[in-house]
């Protein structure tokens, strides 16, 4: 069994509005699944894709209004990077970003930059032949999109205590200090540490609250059984509706997950109009009329679909 890659990001917002627009109208992504927290159904969770909704360029939110901002320490991830196809796309991103994102730097590698609440982001060439995750959108040329990502780095005090579990039990193969790859069967993603900072972490708007692994659907149990054989405590099996999750903490303290492929977020809505309509799993369809009043209104996130 491998990891094929990174299946989404989960992160935490305070401004669901505000994040909308950001993710949509800025980095060119589609809202793909408006739908809500299900261990905590009173808050959303939105998830931005390519036009597909694909596992591995899935970055997702859950919202909690007003919740204090938060900062990356040990034990949790920093930074979210993704390709590009080329020097020109990050000339196109550098002049896109720097009205509208904070902290906009460019180096030889790369473009950094921090959306609205601080969480970063990494742009680099790809470098490898995995299908290019596209999302369409009217200011954002095809060959300039974000193609899905290509690792998270996190930060950790002590990156050998992961080592066995990434090598041994999930499979990442090592790419030499404290960086690794997971890659299956049509996808890889990189995982890497670096040292924290002096500052304690804390969790809560524009930090990570975890990253999750592709797995294929009919292994997952399989996978259940190889992490808890490595001693780190899994969740049971966990029925998401779109796809199978296991959850446990490696090591070095970040929240990992295994998802399923499948079977995918066109199981309950049209291709052509996914994100538009708040869709509730069934096991939450009764909550509807005492969850829908409560939630954040949002913007339309994608306006110019209408006129075209």
């Amino acid at each position: 069994m491998t990891l094929d890659g990174l299946h989404h990001v989960t992160c935490i917002t305070a401004d669901a509005s505000r994040n909308v627009d950001f993710y949509t109208r800025v980095l060119g992504l589609r809202l793909v699944k408006k739908t809500v927290n299900q261990d905590d159904p009173t808050v959303y969770h939105l998830f931005y894709a390519d036009e597909a909704g694909s596992p591995g360029s899935d970055i997702t939110f859950f919202e909690y209004p007003s919740v204090r901002r938060g900062r990356a320490g040990a034990g949790m991830v920093h930074t979210v990077q993704w390709r590009i196809a080329s020097d020109a796309a990050l000339d196109f991103w550098e002049r896109r970003l720097t009205p509208e994102a904070g902290q906009v730097t460019r180096d030889d590698h790369g473009v950094s930059f921090e959306d609205p609440e601080g969480l970063r982001h990494r742009l680099v060439v790809s470098s490898v032949e995995d299908a290019p995750l596209v999302a369409e959108h009217p200011d954002v040329p095809a060959e300039h999109a974000l193609q899905g990502f290509d690792a998270v780095r996190a930060y950790a005090a002590d990156p050998e205590a992961s080592r066995t579990l990434l090598e041994g039990t999930l499979g990442f193969e090592a790419e030499g200090g404290h960086a690794w790859e997971a890659r299956g069967p049509s996808r890889g993603g990189h995982y890497a540490f670096d040292g924290p900072p002096a500052e304690r972490g804390l969790g809560g708007a524009g930090t990570v609250h975890h990253v999750a692994w592709s797995t294929q659907v009919e292994e997952q149990e399989a996978w259940h059984e190889r992490v808890s054989a490595a001693g780190v405590h899994p969740s049971p099996v966990i029925d998401r509706f779109w796809f199978r999750s296991i959850y446990f903490r490696e090591p070095s303290g970040v929240l990992f997950e295994l998802a399923t492929l499948g079977p995918g977020f066109s199981l309950d809505e049209d291709p052509e109009h996914l994100g538009e309509t708040l869709i509730l799993p069934p096991a939450f369809e009764h909550l509807r009329a005492r969850i829908e009043p409560i939630l954040t209104p949002l913007p339309d996130p994608r306006p110019w679909a209408k006129t075209t």
